[in-house]
């Protein structure tokens, strides 16, 4: 009997358990083709909406600012060189690394003992010429009388053999007279010859005593150049620099002794490329005499002064490239001549055009602006110049627009945007604050609570923050950014 209790209670269990199973494997049936048979619902996606800074659009006239890197130089160099050879005897105070010197002034003397001894012989020889020329002159003078004497004895020898011919035409003379008057006429001839030859050589002579004169005059003047060369002089008033000489050195001839700048008459020699070059021709090709600033900053100081452009280089020159162009500088400034300076050249103004942040043009020329349904619109735009962070553009049609100050590669033509207000876009300090709108305050809030990956103390102290009636500008700025991506 009690087997056949336990008997039936097995059976009971099994039959029990393999119902239990049917029963699940139907519900996980049924489970798996109503999953597979329902239609699959897609959750609703909104729009993704991106916060910009935006700026507007304003026509002006602007005179683009062209920015150089240049080196001061003085455009009055003398290199200070002995003219002569010998031991330095004298040397002025002033004649020193710095030393200020007037024009004319003399800086030193190298010994002139041989220079005045070979200048007293050219004097004596010059004494010796003057007395020369002198002599001569009275030579000439007596040829010329001895010629003026042979010459009326010729004359009176002529009329007695003219006197002999009458005689002895009318009978009363002989032939024998006759020749010897004809002889001693010919004989007074020939004196007249030989007193002309030696005028001739007289007249030699004074040429000569006169070259003689010359040449003495010439060696004298020479000795007097040396020296003077003797003596070391500033051609103008300037600074002494690259001074490398000591009383009593010795020096030789065309040494260099030192450098006389004039510190007055400054300019910048600065290279920039052609296509800067050519904005700064007038319409005849002409450059331009555009006024600049010369600004040098030093450990926190900055030396400035103005400048005007005055030309330009002959030519590139090997292996360069742009153009070199020199600006006379009005004042020094405090400036020296071997300064690296920036320059700031005022270019021809431009008219309607707009400035805008660098950021703010794209790769293919163009800018996104706002339009009225809040998306994005593109805009080509022409580039012509860049002045810094900014550029000046010009195209139609975008006067009064708003574009957007930051691209990104998530923003395009078509894309939703929000507008940052002006004061979020603005604030830069840390003390600023803001005044939320109620939709405004709800969104960030709704956005730092929904934030899973945030620490709690940061989320509690947003929060915080947020529930205030004056709010952090930048913590506005930042969590609008990475709600708006």
């Amino acid at each position: 009997m009690r087997f056949l209790r336990h008997s039936l209670s097995g059976l009971f269990l099994l039959c029990l358990t393999l119902g239990l199973l049917a029963l699940a494997g139907q519900l996980v049936f049924s489970a798996v083709q109503e999953r597979i048979s329902a239609e699959p619902e897609v959750p609703e996606r909104r729009e993704r909406v991106f916060a910009v800074n935006v700026i507007d659009a304003q026509e002006q006239t602007i005179r683009p600012i062209l920015t150089a890197f240049g080196e001061v130089q003085s455009r009055r160099t003398l290199e200070i060189r002995a003219k002569a050879s010998g031991t330095l005897v004298e040397l002025a105070e002033e004649f020193e690394e710095g030393g200020q010197v007037q024009a004319g002034q003399v800086l030193g003397l190298i010994d002139p003992a041989d220079a005045y001894s070979t200048l007293e012989r050219t004097k004596s020889d010059l004494l010796d010429a003057q007395a020369e020329v002198r002599e001569a002159a009275r030579g000439k003078g007596l040829a010329e009388d001895e010629v003026g004497s042979a010459r009326e004895q010729a004359a009176l020898r002529e009329r007695a053999y003219q006197r002999q011919l009458d005689l002895e035409t009318r009978g009363v003379g002989t032939a024998a007279t006759v020749e010897v008057a004809e002889l001693a006429a010919a004989q007074a001839r020939q004196a007249v010859l030989s007193s002309r030859q030696a005028l001739a050589q007289a007249e030699a002579r004074v040429d000569q005593a006169d070259n003689r004169l010359a040449r003495a005059e010439i060696a004298r003047d020479e000795a007097e150049r040396r020296v003077a060369d003797t003596k070391i002089v500033a051609g103008f008033a300037g600074t002494l620099a690259d001074v490398s000489v000591v009383q009593g050195g010795l020096v030789g001839t065309n040494e260099q002794l030192a450098l006389l700048i004039d510190p007055q008459t400054l300019e910048v020699a600065f290279r920039i490329s052609t296509a800067q070059y050519g904005r700064l021709l007038d319409a005849s090709g002409v450059l331009m005499n555009a006024p600049a600033q010369v600004r040098m900053e030093t450990f926190g100081l900055e030396l400035t002064t103005t400048a005007v452009i005055s030309r330009d280089s002959a030519a590139v020159g090997e292996g360069q490239t742009g153009r070199l162009l020199f600006a006379a500088m009005d004042e020094p400034g405090g400036m020296k001549p071997g300064d690296f300076v920036t320059l700031r050249i005022e270019e021809p103004a431009l008219h309607n055009v707009v400035r805008l942040p660098a950021t703010a043009l794209g790769s293919d020329s163009r800018v996104l602006v706002v339009e009225d349904d809040a998306r994005l619109g593109s805009v080509p735009v022409v580039l012509l110049r860049r002045q810094g962070d900014d550029i000046l553009v010009r195209a139609s049609g975008l006067k009064g627009q708003r574009v957007v100050t930051d691209r990104s590669p998530l923003l395009g033509k078509g894309i939703k945007v929000r507008v940052l207000d002006d004061n979020a876009s603005a604030a830069t300090d840390d003390t600023a604050m803001l005044a939320l709108s109620e939709d405004r305050r709800a969104r960030l809030i709704a956005y730092v609570e929904a934030d899973t990956k945030m620490p709690k103390d940061v989320k509690t102290r947003l929060l915080s923050q947020l529930s205030e009636a004056q709010v952090p500008a930048r913590m506005v700025t930042r969590l609008e950014r990475r709600m708006g991506g």
